[in-house]
């Protein structure tokens, strides 16, 4: 699934390629993609809009319009192209934008569990999606004292923690993993027993490794490019997300992978000691 710094990538890509781009029909294919309103409103309302930006909050793309904000979610395998009207269509391509340029803009979803919301402009936060979302990692309202009081409310593990988006938003299972190696918690370790310090290192090393990851275009693991067909290379620099036995690159110990909640979990045994963890 694309992250964080996956989409952050694509926005920018998008914002070049479709910025004042004018819609003039829209072709829906897998009509499931379109949470709100119906298909035929959503389509109707989109012809004639021009697309004026493309922002991010968390792991979601906001199509800034005349009248409306399309928000759109990835999911796990949706991805965005800009063609020429003649290129014939890729397989499972599931959502088509015509602008009046001649270019097309298309949703492609080989799993199909992408969504778009369209809402009236200055509405979009105010209804789900949008509204359930912590703060984005990079926003002023995720502080230290923010952060560190949502943890003492909950027992569960921080992995578990960090991957809930009502908390903080835009963390995914990647990031999740190499935020907690460099901040050296085990992730099943209960999050309303770390110290304030511990939550401190916790949400810096997690916005550290989203900048880093930013820089890089992202992480490709399996499928994913930008709107370019470009590859991240963040993965490079991963210390154990998909590192599992291989040598840690601080001590040497091998990376162990369990499962936290059902999601495959890389931890160092002995930078990331087994302490006041759920288990414990």
């Amino acid at each position: 699934m694309p992250e964080l710094p996956e989409v952050e990538t694509i926005t920018k890509t998008l914002r070049r390629f479709v910025r004042e781009q004018t819609i003039v029909d829209v072709t829906i294919y897998w009509s499931n993609i379109i949470k709100h309103p119906s298909v035929e409103q959503f389509s109707d309302a989109l012809k004639g809009q021009t697309i004026h930006d493309v922002t991010r909050l968390g792991k979601f793309l906001l199509f800034s319009l005349d009248d409306y904000v399309l928000v759109s979610h990835l999911r796990m395998e949706g991805k965005y192209s800009v063609d020429a009207r003649e290129e014939p269509l890729k397989k499972h391509t599931h959502v088509v934008f015509d602008f009046a340029s001649g270019k097309q803009l298309r949703y492609n979803d080989v799993r199909k569990f992408g969504t778009m919301h369209l809402f009236e402009k200055g509405t979009e936060l105010e209804q789900k999606p949008l509204n359930q979302l912590g703060p984005d990692p990079f926003e002023a309202t995720f502080t230290h004292e923010y952060f560190y009081e949502k943890l003492q409310r909950t027992t569960r593990a921080i992995k578990n923690v960090l991957l809930d988006q009502t908390i903080v938003a835009g963390l995914g299972n990647i990031y999740v993993d190499e935020t907690l190696f460099l901040a050296r918690v085990h992730p099943l370790t209960r999050a309303h027993m770390l110290t304030k310090e511990e939550a401190k290192r916790i949400q810096e090393c997690a916005i550290h490794v989203l900048k880093e990851a930013v820089e890089q275009g992202g992480t490709t693991i399996r499928s994913y490019v930008n709107g370019l067909g470009e590859m991240g290379m963040f993965q490079q620099e991963l210390h154990v997300y998909g590192q599992e036995d291989h040598p840690c690159t601080a001590c040497g110990s091998m990376i162990s992978k369990i499962k936290v909640g059902g999601r495959g979990t890389h931890f160092c045994t002995s930078c990331q000691p087994e302490e006041r963890s759920i288990t414990g």
